[in-house]
């Protein structure tokens, strides 16, 4: 929760330059310039305004972005739309790339959350075109939409709207990622290692001891192995090792595998998750370098590992709360079920493409 917390500065800043645009009656302006591009790609202009809310400009969030759909009129635009707005960078999934770009792109950080930016823009929009081809298919509706007056926003404005979507964030932080990190770590516990295994390590410890060769760096590295040994026993290495066979064509091993699948009800808790398979509780929590400092070291991590993950979480299923927003809207549980599975398929096919390209060209 702490690693979570401590992303609430950035995700502030997000907020108010999203509510600046929109309290100066700049965002209606970009729908009526976007609608050229975005009739062609089966959209309506006002599409763009739950896209930006969703994280278009990094830092939204999808819950509002797939509520503010309810301006379209025509059904199927509104159902592409609540679709695809989960592929926004939304301020749930920014901490994550803050710190996978801090950790492999050090030198290039601008420059990859640019690119991660228009990634999520693009991806949208293509899949907005293959779902209105295909499974929603049907005519777009002509442009109307009233534009307010420009006028300067008032500082009490955008303090109130700042502060409730922040807001949201923190109380997200202290109540769903803490119950699901809760449960995680147990699910990351237990069962224990065997007292035979246990003994085994002792006794290694022990016959270093009696060598005289102990050192801190000797006993930490059997620390270590023994905290690996006890995660894979836990029933969430079990299941991470079992997805390993699928998810090594995309570079996740069974630690990440983990980590993501605690992502499917909240995407901050990726940070959580894995800063606990990589048994960080004895780690400063005020350095907030140290999980990237540990990646970036951890064997089979590599730049294009980290933008491997990167393109997993930016695209596969959207947390538990707006998959129950889309179901809503779309009136139909059967759309949520859509959304998850299309959306995590397709970030795997994407993330795997990319990883296996990669390497093969040596990257």
């Amino acid at each position: 929760v702490g690693g979570v917390l401590g992303f609430v500065p950035l995700i502030l800043f997000m907020f108010l330059g999203i509510a600046f645009l929109e309290d100066s009656g700049y965002l209606a302006r970009v729908a009526f310039m976007l609608d050229r591009v975005f009739r062609s790609f089966g959209l309506h202009g006002a599409s763009v305004m739950p896209f930006i809310v969703s994280g278009g400009i990094a830092g939204g969030c999808a819950v509002p972005g797939v509520m503010a759909s309810r301006t379209l009129k025509s059904p199927k635009e509104r159902l592409a739309t609540l679709l695809t707005v989960p592929f926004m960078n939304c301020g749930a999934k920014l901490p994550v790339f803050a710190l996978l770009v801090g950790a492999f792109f050090a030198a290039h950080q601008a420059l990859m959350m640019f690119l991660i930016t228009l990634i999520s823009w693009a991806a949208a929009l293509l899949v907005a075109k293959l779902l209105r081809s295909t499974v929603i298919s049907g005519e777009s509706t002509p442009f109307v939409m009233e534009l307010p007056p420009y006028r300067w926003p008032t500082f009490k404005g955008l303090a109130i709207h700042t502060w409730e979507r922040t807001w949201q964030y923190i109380r997200k932080a202290g109540t769903v990622i803490l119950a699901i990190s809760v449960v995680l770590w147990a699910i990351m516990t237990f069962p224990h290692l065997p007292a035979e295994v246990v003994a085994d390590f002792a006794h290694e410890r022990a016959a270093v001891a009696d060598s005289g060769e102990a050192s801190a760096a000797t006993l930490a590295r059997i620390d270590t192995r023994e905290a690996e040994a006890a995660l894979r026993h836990s029933l969430a290495g079990r299941l991470g090792t079992g997805l390993e066979r699928i998810s090594r064509w995309a570079g996740f091993d069974w630690r990440t595998n983990i980590a993501l699948v605690g992502g499917f009800a909240a995407k901050e808790v990726v940070i959580s998750t894995l800063g606990t398979a990589y048994s960080l509780g004895e780690v400063d929590p005020e350095a907030a370098s140290a999980l990237g400092d540990r990646l970036a070291a951890a064997p089979g991590w590599r730049p294009l590992t980290a933008f491997s993950l990167i393109l997993f979480v930016m695209f596969y299923s959207p947390c538990f709360i707006s998959v129950v927003c889309i179901s809503r809207e779309a009136g139909s549980w059967r759309w949520g079920a859509f959304s998850v599975v299309f959306n995590t398929l397709f970030a795997f096919g994407v993330a795997a493409l990319v990883y296996q390209v990669g390497s093969l060209l040596g990257f």
